[in-house]
Order: structure tokens, then sequence, then C-alpha cells
């Protein structure tokens, strides 16, 4: 209607001042209601004209929407396993600080499985002071050893010393068999020296790898008993929280409810017609106003112009796609913040709005080699995002009455 009564000024309203002062024709005589239609054809035919073509300049550069949303960030409670609650600590609508308890699982499994942990740790430690002393007995079996081996290479060198000196007085088969004995007791010190090392061993490497190992599962034993009880990741207040003592919760079927960050980000979200697509960029101005906040008009600027457009998106599945099952064309989603800090405290978070966005060719009008054509084009695009500012502020004035009244809301 507005743009109808602005190109009237420049169509209708000239040609009727022609047929009133230079044909002499009255409104009521020669003028009338069923006369005008052909009397003033030529300036209602260029005014239908020229209102369609500035409504199609003012949406399609400057584009309007009503699909706008206040989004906000959520954190879903879930634990990292399922089991029955034993414990809720908090309820729906309470305010929790970062790192509070939420509420705790049924740990009984976790805490048989912490300290079968510790056992064995505490096994390898008793182990390993055993394994220290069988160390000083080894050494005492090494000094047993060398000395019965050291008394059996003297009796050896006597025998054959003497046998040497005269070989009637020593029988040849007890020199042998004080070489085999000899040989026997020289293994004998080799095995003790052998299981020293062997124990040695055991307490510089095996026991220590062992004992690593057991505090690595207490460790993890320890972290699976730390899932059982779920805390805040962030501070922020409780929503849908419906969790009670003896329900069954799965991280991968039903969460325990959901947490609205304190510091959560608001911003407006809006989805513009795919038509526009080749008109709104990032850093565009735009306006917002939205329920939440009547008579409000916000500035916005675009910080973000997603690529892809849902409506076409597809997964695997075990049915083929009909493109029928996707025929409602889908919106361009696009991401509002203000321009200036804090404009949009006091929205409350999911308010719907209605945004407009302004196509400004200054910096190309400035800079740019344009023809007078091209120039006066742009000059007509940048002025006509004034209706389009106009009609904007007259839906912040009429949307508390459209919401409260019309709509019985």
């Amino acid at each position: 209607m507005l743009e109808f009564m602005i190109c009237s000024l420049v169509t209708i309203f000239p040609d009727y001042l022609f047929r009133r002062y230079g044909q002499g024709k009255r409104i009521g005589h020669e003028i009338n209601l069923y006369s005008m239609w052909f009397e003033l054809r030529w300036g209602i035919t260029a005014c239908v004209i020229l209102t369609l073509s500035l409504i199609t300049m003012i949406f399609y550069f400057h584009p309007s929407t009503s699909n706008v949303t206040a989004i906000f960030r959520t954190v879903t409670i879930l634990p990292e396993t399922n089991g029955r609650v034993l414990e809720v600590y908090v309820g729906t609508n309470d305010r929790v600080a970062a790192g509070a308890p939420l509420f705790r699982l049924d740990d009984e499994k976790q805490k048989a499985a912490v300290e079968t942990a510790r056992r064995r740790v505490t096994e390898l430690d008793a182990e390993t002071e055993v394994t220290e002393t069988e160390l000083v007995e080894a050494d005492g079996l090494i000094a047993q050893a060398e000395g019965a081996y050291q008394q059996a290479v003297d009796e050896y060198e006597t025998q054959v010393e003497l046998n040497k000196r005269n070989p009637n007085i020593v029988a040849r088969r007890e020199i042998e068999k004080l070489q085999v004995d000899t040989e026997a007791k020289k293994g004998g010190l080799t095995a003790a020296v052998s299981n020293k090392q062997t124990l040695e061993t055991k307490i510089s490497s095996l026991l220590p790898a062992q004992k690593a190992s057991a505090e690595a599962a207490l460790a993890q034993a320890q972290v699976e008993l730390d899932k059982t009880v779920v805390y805040a990741g962030t501070a922020g207040t409780v929503q849908q929280f419906a969790l009670r003592p003896g329900d069954i919760v799965n991280p991968l079927i039903r969460s325990a409810g959901i947490l609205i960050p304190e510091d959560r980000r608001v911003a407006l979200v809006a989805g513009f017609g795919q038509i526009e697509s080749q008109v709104i960029t990032k850093g565009m101005i735009a306006e917002a106003t939205c329920i939440g906040k009547p008579f409000t008009i916000i500035p916005m600027v675009v910080t973000e112009v997603q690529k892809a457009i849902a409506a076409g998106q597809i997964r695997p599945t075990d049915q083929l796609i009909d493109v029928q099952q996707m025929a409602r064309p889908g919106t361009l989603t696009t991401y509002l913040e203000p321009l200036y800090e804090g404009q949009l405290d006091g929205i409350p978070p999911g308010s719907s709005c209605i945004a407009n966005a302004y196509t400004s060719n200054h910096d190309e009008l400035e800079h740019g080699n344009l023809g007078a054509a091209h120039r006066f084009f742009l000059h007509m695009v940048d002025a006509v995002g004034l209706v389009h500012a106009m009609i904007l502020r007259l839906q912040a004035i009429l949307l508390p009455f459209q919401t409260l009244v019309f709509s019985g809301h």
C-alpha cells in the first residue's frame, strides 16, 4: 500500500492534474467512479507497473523475512556411561555452578573394580619386599657356593700335585672324581650368581612394570568410578530435569535434561528466500524487531551466510530418496549479530523476530567508474531501502497489537 501511494504521486496524480487543468474535466462530473478507469487509464497503468517494479526492487535488493529466531546454546546433560540413578542432587530450574554434581549412578561395580586394582598394587608392593629379601638370601647362597667351589678346587689341585710327585699315592679315579665335583661346584656358583641377576632384574624392571600397569588399571577403574557422578560442565540453569532415583539413563537413548549456560550468547538466525542468495552477503547492515522486545528496532549486521540450504540435505539410508519429498523450498540461513554491544539484552532467548537486510552501494558509488545510468540505478536501489525501513517500523508498531488483539494471545 505504501509503495502504491508513493507511485501514485508520480503517475495517477500528474495524469489527474492534466485532465483537470489541461482538459477541464472535473471530479464528480466528467471524472467519476465509472469513468475514471478510462480517463486516468495512463496514470493507473503506469502506477501499477511502477508499483510492481518498485516492490520487486525493494524486496530483492532489501530482503525481508519473518523467519527469524533468537537462538541460544544449550548443553545436554548426559552421563558417559549408562546405569541406574542412585542419587539426584538438583531439580528443575535450579541454578548450578560449574563443576557442581547433578546426579550419581549406581557405582558398586566400579567400586569393586577400584578395590581389585588397589589390592593388586598392594600385592606387587609386598612381592617387591619379598624379592628384596630373596636378593639378600641370594648373596648368602653365592658366598656359600664360592666357598664350596674354592674348597673343591683346592682339594683337586692338592691331589693333582701329589699325583705328580708320586703316581702311586693317589688313584686316577679319585682325581677324576674331584674334577667332576669341582665342575659341579662351579655350576652351583654360576646358578647362584644367575639367580641373583634374575632377582635384580625382577626388582629393577619386571616388578616396577607390573606395578605401573596395576596403577594404570587402578587409575582407569577410578576414572570409571568418577564417571558415575555427572557434573555441570558450565554454570547455568537446569531445565527439563525430571530424573529420579531408580531411573535408567543411557547416553544413546535418553538424556537426563538440559543445562542453559549463564554465559549464553544470544544471536539471531534468519531464513531468507533462496532468490536473495545473490544479494545477501557477509557484512550487510540489517535491522530487526522482536516480539520479546516490542517497539524496538535493533541494528544488526550479517556475520555469516550458510552456503548450503538445509532442505536439500540427505544422509545414507536403506531407502532411495524421492526428490518430491524435498519439493518444499528451503531458506538461506543467515546469522545476524547486534551492531552494538548489549542491544539484544532483554530479549528472551528463542524469541521470534522480523528482519530486514539492506543493500548498500556506497563504496561502489564513491570509487567505481560508473556510467550515468548505472549510477542512477544504484542511487535508486539505495534510496528505496528507506521504504522497507519504514515498513519495518510500522510492523514494529503494529506487532504487539497484532499479537495480543488479532491473534487472540
